[in-house]
């Protein structure tokens, strides 16, 4: 496995910030975003990225979940394609600094399947979100079950927030980034790498 030299972190979002939040239903101010610019009262991932070999992934990983939307999407919708799987909330100061960069890719890389998890708001709050960021991909709503988050635990657990995931066309995690996607060309480079494997 290749790895980038970090450590892991915990997502800690300050009381008073999280009640301005839901208070102001995600604004357009973007005063979290940029608090975690200032490093001020947040600790993410630090944006360590991990690569895993085609032999040494393990099961794929299956799942599935209501969307904000209302419907449900999971494992089954992805199969056959690559996929990135982006775990996200909307007061997460990095999610919000990286949420352009993801809504370019996945216009970008049109071949290959966008998904968020949301793992704290409820649907109205996440909408919001999509809408200030032009999110065009779906968002699991995974706050009351957590079964999203539990289903990667046994391969590469998201415990920062934000994660994104890798998945290779079997459904197996291919790569992680922890933490705030810094470039997204590693991003980039980690979907090609995927799509390339025979």
């Amino acid at each position: 496995m290749r790895t980038s030299r970090g450590r892991r972190g915990i997502a800690v979002l300050a009381p008073v910030a999280l009640a301005a939040l839901v208070l102001t239903g995600c604004a357009a101010s973007d005063g979290l975003a940029e608090r975690y610019g200032n490093g001020q009262g947040y600790i993410s991932g630090d944006g360590a990225y991990l690569e895993i070999p085609v032999a040494e992934r393990g099961a794929p990983v299956e799942f599935s979940g209501p969307t904000v939307d209302g419907g449900t999407t999971g494992s089954a919708d992805l199969a056959g394609s690559v996929a990135v799987i982006n775990f996200w909330y909307a007061g997460c100061p990095p999610c919000r600094l990286e949420a352009p960069d993801l809504a370019a890719l996945s216009a970008e890389l049109d071949d290959v399947q966008f998904l968020g998890v949301n793992v704290y708001d409820g649907p109205d709050v996440a909408r919001t979100f999509d809408e200030e960021f032009g999110i065009g991909y779906p968002s699991i709503l995974d706050v009351t079950s957590g079964m999203v988050q539990y289903a990667f635990a046994a391969t590469v657990a998201p415990n920062a927030v934000p994660t994104t995931i890798v998945l290779d066309r079997e459904g197996r995690v291919a790569a992680r980034v922890s933490g705030l996607l810094r470039d997204p060309a590693i991003l980039r480079t980690m979907v090609e790498t995927v799509q390339a494997e025979a």
